[in-house]
């Protein structure tokens, strides 16, 4: 696909989602005004080759108000739309510093572990219901473990990692894993079934991070500088974030089990937020503090 055929999509997209609702001449009337127009009309024909392919490649549906005559985008349910707004940024990003080779001395990224090798054989073996058999390296063992047999449930994305969490069929456990500590995967011809009891969504709603218990959540309040607190209303901490807004502080209330992963991110804020709580994660910061300061002792 061409870079400009993609820019197009994601302007057609963009575009509709910020009027909320357009008709065909307000949206040609805006296209003439782009740089992808050439000073032309959008033919109707192309406009519908311009939705198909932003449905096939997004799972963006734009539907047409037949009282109104007006576009707008479906948006589905919310796992749905985030999933699909964070497939469009992906692209939208990758269109961008696709253009960027003549200024490349002068952009700086980040060096992330890559999981392009095996995300493809992931995703296929999830979408098929096959197992997936590879060896594990994890950070914690100096040998691997071989011959690691899973049952894909779903993948997720953390600090710039893939991580694929289902039923080590050895153990008969959910288990979370990085794809990128993974090697020699192999896709199995068998299939499986998930447990109709297992629902994802719940299982991942109540936590911070890839570390997943069946602990019971708790109510988490955190109080942060009025500074800070425009840093986790810019990029909240998790989707059940609630904020009472005070003169000079904020609390920010969540609803989440206590994990590694949540008290190492606290930390990384360092003074800028206090537990307030519960007891529990206050011991667990302080202890993980102590600790810290008997490296120097």
């Amino acid at each position: 696909m061409s870079r400009n055929l993609l820019a197009r999509y994601i302007w057609i997209i963009d575009t509709i989602r910020r009027y909320g609702a357009i008709t065909r001449e307000k949206l040609n009337e805006l296209w003439m005004q782009s740089p992808y127009s050439d000073g032309a009309a959008l033919p109707r024909r192309t406009f519908y080759n311009y939705r198909n392919a932003i449905e096939e490649l997004f799972n963006i549906n734009i539907e047409c108000n037949s009282a109104t005559y007006e576009y707008y985008i479906d948006s589905g349910d919310s796992h749905q739309e985030s999933v699909t707004d964070w497939l469009l940024n992906s692209a939208a990003m990758s269109n961008v510093l696709s253009n960027v080779s003549d200024i490349s001395d002068s952009i700086f990224l980040e060096d992330v572990p890559s999981a392009r090798l095996y995300l493809s054989q992931v995703i296929s073996a999830l979408r098929e219901r096959h197992p997936v058999r590879f060896t594990y390296r994890p950070y914690t063992r100096v040998n691997p473990t071989r011959d690691v047999v899973v049952e894909p449930h779903f993948l997720k994305i953390f600090r710039q990692r893939w991580y694929v969490t289902g039923l080590n069929v050895r153990d008969g456990v959910v288990k979370t894993y990085a794809l990128d500590r993974m090697e020699d995967v192999k896709v199995d011809a068998e299939t499986y079934t998930v447990d109709p009891a297992f629902d994802a969504e719940s299982f991942v709603k109540d936590s911070f991070g890839i570390v997943f218990t069946q602990a019971e959540p708790h109510e988490v309040v955190i109080r942060t500088s009025t500074r800070q607190a425009k840093y986790l209303r810019a990029l909240p901490l998790h989707t059940s974030q609630q904020e009472e807004i005070h003169d000079d502080y904020s609390l920010f209330h969540y609803r989440l089990r206590l994990t590694p992963d949540l008290v190492q991110e606290l930390l990384s804020h360092g003074p800028d937020i206090k537990v307030v709580e519960p007891p529990e994660l206050r011991v667990m910061v302080t202890t993980a503090l102590r600790e810290a300061l008997d490296q120097y002792e």
